[in-house]
């Protein structure tokens, strides 16, 4: 019996603090975990059943198409916004009814959690794959290229980002998560204040899923310099590409910071050290500052790449040339330089003194002359255009409504005593999801449905966008100007709970509404999905080009073929395919191109196996595996040998059968064999 018991102890030793006293206890976290388990099973049942697992590996999986690879990160991006969305209107709910003596459904430490994983997921799992996915997807092609610098790199990058998602997910399965905010400020996240696992899983799955954004960065950023087509200078760039290239240069700059904070507050947590503990001789104001020297550069890593997108929407449907292209180049070149003097206006409150506090309230009202500089200049295009008013354009105006209010919320909390007062209210929680919203889905929602008919070949359904469209705008209205009301009159964030004398419940309850309309927004996605590939032959497209578009991205058959272009585009001017259409009206006759073979990326398995070994590392961090952590460091480096020792990692097409294929694409866009 001693020998077994002893036996037992040391399994229960290997798992670290692993035990089945760590599964969900109470009815809500059992919920969620069993949504998450059932809904990984049911997929997975789905795929058996439609034998569909072999296409799944060899198609998708394992591809190394930017094309597919970017789907699958907005697929992800997609999953993780309902359970986000879920996390917002479980918080809505809880704020709506706990008043007085009624304390809602969730408890203080729930909520908390649910407000922690909210924050997180949406900008780390949504707005970072909505915005890799779409530049996996557009960057390539609008640069006249055939793949991206480093296709297996990218491969890498997108299975971190998937396995930084399945920790995060994890944690409602098996623990729970940090419950100190999405930015883990300490003390709250050291470890005498938050003692069980949520800030480690918080920690890993943003470590890992942060590596893969900054490969992500260095192989879209040297694509952009070394890959463009012939004749495309920097300064014939689509608008798109300079908004990707701002971006990737601030994530090469800005996520090793995230790393080294990350890593120190896990010592901190594990190890004992007191780089952010005030007790031990540690400065949590270091942490702060860390955190937010690389946290404002984000907020622009995710708002440039979706002003790209508008230029090229508002463009193309005002049928105009973009206003001020010159300007609106330095415009992103000012905010990537100015967003690196801003991150002290996160914390004007915590006494870096009135001339610190003075500078950093300056830069920030500097940094809204780009931005506004930006927004007019699309007035300006819009001008006089003839413009289609589509989905992707309603968007771009429901942005300018929203972002403008947002802005000018902004730029009131860059006077340091105006901050004072609402600095941590929920005035600043509706000011920062103004901009994030705005800024970020209505820009990757306009290009979803603008560019959705070139990777399809079928238009999306325009009737239950617009319903989509009204529900987000109006819903946002109604969900968040209660919330800068709120702010004024003292409520803060991370609130669960609040007197009956306050009078705020009439507030919390249409925000709780608001909320509720934008979730009929997201309901009317998924049906304006589901309708359009019901009705796809109806909803067709023949031209490869709906909106009679300007860049090179629209020069190829719909959908797009694996190997991008036949023939290697050449171009001479901005706009390049627009001036090639205006060459082709007036009947000018071009010397066809001759077809030479090309070559691709083979597909490989090696990203997925480095992701499913990135994440067993997180997990064994997580919980104290010492053994598990060293098998994934182990996997992940044998991984990379293995592939660094391939010669055959590539496959030709002949000139010949590239011919074949292009004739036939087109032949298929056009609708006959």
């Amino acid at each position: 019996m001693i020998g077994f018991a002893g036996l037992i102890d040391g399994f229960a030793g290997l798992l670290g603090k692993l035990s089945l006293n760590q599964l969900p206890h109470n009815p809500i976290t059992a919920g969620g975990a069993l949504t998450v388990v059932g809904g990984v099973v049911t997929v997975a049942l789905v795929i058996t059943y439609l034998k569909r697992w072999k296409w799944l590996w060899k198609e998708w999986l394992t591809s190394l198409d930017p094309k597919r690879i970017g789907v699958m990160y907005i697929v992800v991006a997609i999953v993780m916004l309902v359970r986000a969305g879920i996390d917002a209107l479980m918080m809505r709910g809880q704020q709506a009814i706990s008043v007085g003596s009624s304390h809602g459904y969730l408890s203080s430490n729930h909520f908390q959690q649910v407000f922690s994983a909210h924050g997180t997921i949406m900008i780390f799992f949504v707005a970072m794959g909505l915005m890799f996915g779409a530049i996996n997807l557009i960057m390539p092609l609008q640069i006249g290229s055939r793949d991206v610098a480093f296709p297996f790199m990218n491969s890498i990058s997108f299975w971190l980002f998937f396995a930084g998602v399945v920790l995060v997910n994890l944690s409602l399965v098996i623990g729970d998560f940090s419950a100190a905010g999405w930015l883990a400020y300490p003390p709250l996240s050291e470890l005498r204040y938050s003692p069980t696992v949520g800030v480690d899983y918080w920690i890993w799955s943003l470590q890992i899923a942060g590596i893969g954004s900054l490969l992500s960065g260095i192989n879209f950023l040297t694509t952009i310099i070394k890959m463009r087509c012939k004749g495309m200078s920097l300064m014939k760039m689509p608008m798109f590409v300079w908004s990707v290239m701002g971006s990737m240069s601030l994530v090469v700059f800005a996520f090793p910071i995230l790393t080294v904070t990350l890593t120190l507050l896990y010592l901190d947590r594990t190890f004992g050290t007191h780089f952010f503990t005030a007790g031990g001789g540690g400065n949590m104001m270091m942490y702060v500052n860390l955190i937010w020297a690389w946290g404002h550069p984000e907020v622009y890593i995710l708002i440039l790449p979706a002003f790209g997108v508008f230029s090229e929407v508002v463009a193309s449907l005002s049928r105009k040339r973009l206003f001020g292209y010159t300007s609106m180049v330095w415009a992103i070149w000012a905010i990537v330089l100015l967003s690196f003097t801003v991150w002290l206006h996160h914390f004007f409150t915590m006494g870096a003194g009135a001339d610190v506090n003075g500078f950093f309230g300056i830069m920030t009202m500097i940094i809204a002359i780009p931005t506004g500089v930006k927004i007019f200049n699309w007035l300006f295009t819009m001008y006089r255009g003839k413009i289609l008013m589509a989905t992707p354009m309603k968007w771009f105006l429901g942005f300018v409504v929203l972002f403008t209010i947002g802005g000018v919320a902004g730029v009131l909390m860059a006077i340091p005593p105006v901050d004072f007062q609402l600095h941590n209210s929920l005035f600043l929680v509706a000011h920062f999801h103004t901009m994030i919203v705005s800024g970020v889905l209505f820009g990757y929602y306009a290009g979803i449905v603008y560019w959705f008919p070139k990777f399809t070949g079928f238009r999306l359904n325009e009737r239950f966008g617009n319903y989509a469209y009204w529900c987000w705008l109006i819903g946002f209205i109604l969900a968040f100007v209660p919330l800068y009301i709120l702010g004024f009159m003292g409520a803060t964030r991370r609130l669960d709970h609040y007197s009956a004398s306050t009078g705020w419940q009439p507030l919390f309850i249409v925000a709780g509404i608001g909320a509720g309309i934008i979730a009929i927004g997201l309901a009317m996605q998924f049906l304006q999905l589901i309708t359009s590939i019901r009705d796809r032959k109806k909803n067709r497209d023949t031209t490869g080009d709906p909106w009679n578009a300007r860049t090179l991205e629209w020069s190829v058959p719909s959908p797009v073929p694996f190997y991008n272009f036949a023939l290697t585009p050449e171009v001479d001017t901005r706009d390049a395919f627009w001036a090639f259409k205006q060459t082709q009206k007036a009947g000018s006759n071009n010397e066809p191109q001759t077809y030479e073979s090309i070559t691709l990326p083979k597909n490989t398995s090696i990203g997925l196996i480095v992701g499913t070994c990135a994440f067993f590392f997180g997990f064994g961090a997580v919980w104290h595996i010492p053994w598990l952590c060293v098998l994934g460091l182990v996997g992940i480096i044998t991984a990379i040998i293995v592939r660094a020792n391939q010669h055959n990692t590539e496959y030709h097409i002949s000139a010949e059968r590239l011919a074949q294929m292009d004739h036939d694409a087109r032949n298929a866009q056009r609708g006959y064999a």
